[in-house]
């Protein structure tokens, strides 16, 4: 439904930043105007995983909510660079308009592109040219990931841009072929003992993983995520069932326990 413009969504937006000025200026509030760019960082990452959670869970009563505590993040950092005379949230918005179009010229330039992973190698590449720009250096193609993401994240954004440029597998097949080569390099490491071995050895067999999922088309976080809350719903089966019975997990043989994983996975 289109918004009447004094009702729009950009006269809230101003509220918000209005609302955190007022709590960061003199006679505000004591905890907000406590807080520095390195103490907020955490609640960022708190509330970038609350959205994703409720939208695993489908949630959209939650979703609108947390979306709300998502953009507070943006608009508590642009409001302390303001203060410092850095730059305002209107800064930001103006980069983030900016950029949308620059690196969408099939649809505000003469380009065309037909499907997703043409765009995204296109971005990539804008993205790339922008970045030598602005450190008048030449930038490697993955020195645009950055370093402090999740791992998982990381392996999937450094695979995917190389296999843009043609380092890649021919099909899931092979790398199929790869993950049982990892597998059993695994198995030799654990074999010779060498705990720094079995780490480097793990963490090849996850990059692996992540590339068979680029190949299937599949988000790996999403799917891990989605394998932990079935975990968790199973794995509370067992619990209440326990429950019920007076017992607990903890000294419960562990055919007992299978059997109830069993029962769990049946419902």
């Amino acid at each position: 439904m289109q918004e009447n413009a004094p009702n729009g969504a950009g006269n809230r937006f101003d509220t918000l930043v209005n609302l955190m000025a007022r709590l960061r200026a003199p006679g505000g509030c004591p905890w907000d105007r406590e807080q520095s760019f390195d103490t907020i960082r955490k609640y960022t990452l708190e509330e970038t995983y609350e959205v994703l959670d409720a939208i695993d869970r489908r949630d959209w009563d939650d979703l609108r909510d947390e979306l709300g505590d998502f953009l507070l993040q943006a608009v508590f950092y642009a409001q302390m660079a303001a203060e410092e005379n850095r730059f305002t949230i209107g800064d930001s918005l103006d980069a983030i308009n900016q950029k949308l179009v620059r690196r969408h010229p099939h649809i505000f330039g003469d380009e065309t592109a037909h499907t997703g992973d043409q765009v995204l190698k296109r971005w990539d590449e804008i993205k790339a040219t922008e970045k030598q720009q602005k450190s008048g250096k030449p930038q490697g193609l993955l020195d645009g990931v950055p370093r402090a993401m999740p791992a998982l994240v990381e392996a999937q954004q450094i695979s995917s841009r190389a296999a843009g440029v043609g380092f890649d597998w021919n099909s899931a097949e092979e790398v199929l072929d790869k993950l049982r080569e990892e597998l059993a390099e695994l198995k030799a490491a654990q074999q010779a003992g060498s705990s720094d071995a079995m780490e480097d050895e793990i963490g090849d067999l996850f990059f692996v993983v992540v590339n068979l999922a680029r190949f299937m088309k599949v988000d790996p976080e999403q799917a891990l995520r989605r394998t932990n809350a079935k975990f968790r719903r199973r794995f509370s089966h067992i619990e209440r069932r326990l429950g019920q019975q007076g017992k607990t997990v903890k000294g419960t043989p562990i055919a007992e326990l299978e059997a109830l994983w069993q029962e769990a996975k049946e419902q």
